[in-house]
């Protein structure tokens, strides 16, 4: 089976790819939608594809990417049926099973952060995927969308404690860095919830939290009620036109040697590695510019902010970075030449200068 934890910085979500390997189906699990590219990107560099996407519960803290996911890949949208949400394609009931390929996950309701909640543990009781319910050594809060102290003391210690002591545990989040715990660790070393913590102890310590209203409650639990569709009157940002373009799990886009020569009237290309390496063995591409990276920023102006622009090395590795800084410069139009020179020389594409 493929495993990847992803993680999503600005809301600290984690997401979560489960593949079968041999069938190549997949489930994402808390996708976010501001990472749908990446995770997109991650799905064809695996060469996997997404039959469904999963929800732990209704989130306050980011919009879902399941609507966006459904629109750019056909995947289905499977959600509890308590959350009331629209826009399910599989509403979820305790024990139900979501199957990719040869395996599958099963559906355990746990509310109590919400009364939706759920966690779903892969067949063979290995992982669980907990979302908010049961967070490392700590949980969700229990003070707003139909939250319940009581109620989630008894979905952790019968739903989540009762798993195998090795069973690893994946939160919907954590704000230490932390990235997995076990059922073992948490019975044992929970301060909310572990040994000898009693239902009457756990309410009272959540009852009195104080915590503030989440920032994120006013726009997302409104958007994740749709399953992440776009409100009436939005609509999704394009897809670049200017070239066939791949979107990497780095976060940059990338043209291939041939397309670049198809296009290259039409773009700027900028070469960024240093003046020996220009006019050295590789050569260059007929009208590139040379700008080196360390001098990038500084000279960025040098460009056009009406032409596509084309970043290349030797390798493909610094023109990557250029990237990132022409977009930072707000160049909105950049890509990346996969693989740089090497890769532009050993597909026999002309060079000028260079070793023959």
């Amino acid at each position: 089976m493929i495993f990847r934890q992803l993680f999503d910085p600005q809301s600290s979500t984690y997401s979560y790819l489960l593949a079968d390997e041999k069938s190549g189906e997949a489930v994402l699990i808390d996708p976010v939608f501001e990472q749908a590219r990446r995770d997109r990107a991650l799905l064809a560099e695996l060469g996997v594809t997404l039959r469904y996407t999963l929800e732990t519960h209704v989130h306050a803290d980011h919009v879902t990417g399941a609507w966006l996911l459904k629109q750019r890949l056909g995947s289905r949208i499977a959600l509890s049926a308590a959350s009331s949400a629209e826009g399910i394609d599989v509403p979820l009931a305790h024990g139900d099973r979501v199957p990719f390929g040869e395996r599958y996950l099963e559906a355990r309701e746990t509310p109590g952060h919400t009364n939706g909640c759920m966690t779903f543990v892969l067949d063979d009781e290995s992982m669980a995927f907990t979302g908010d319910a049961l967070l490392i050594r700590g949980c969700g809060r229990t003070d707003f969308q139909q939250g319940s102290a009581r109620t989630l003391y008894r979905s952790v210690h019968s739903q989540i404690f009762t798993l195998p002591p090795s069973c690893l545990l994946y939160p919907g989040h954590d704000y230490r860095g932390l990235t997995v715990t076990s059922v073992d660790e948490e019975r044992r070393l929970n301060p909310r919830l572990g040994s000898g913590i009693g239902e009457a102890d756990f309410a009272g310590y959540m009852n009195n939290l104080g915590l503030p209203h989440p920032k994120q409650i006013d726009v997302a639990v409104p958007a994740n009620q749709r399953c992440g569709k776009l409100a009436d009157g939005q609509t999704l940002a394009a897809e670049p036109a200017w070239a066939p373009l791949t979107f990497t799990f780095a976060g940059i886009w990338e043209i291939v040697p041939h397309a670049l020569e198809e296009i290259s009237s039409n773009v700027q290309v900028v070469d960024v590695r240093e003046a020996t390496e220009f006019s050295g063995p590789l050569g260059h591409i007929k009208g590139a510019v040379l700008i080196p990276l360390g001098e990038l920023a500084a000279r960025a102006g040098e460009l056009s902010r009406e032409r596509p622009v084309v970043a290349v090395c030797r390798s493909g590795a610094r023109s990557a970075q250029a990237c990132v800084i022409l977009q930072r410069q707000g160049y909105n139009d950049v890509a990346n030449l996969a693989g740089g020179m090497l890769r532009w020389r050993a597909e026999g594409f002309a060079v000028q200068g260079g070793r023959q």
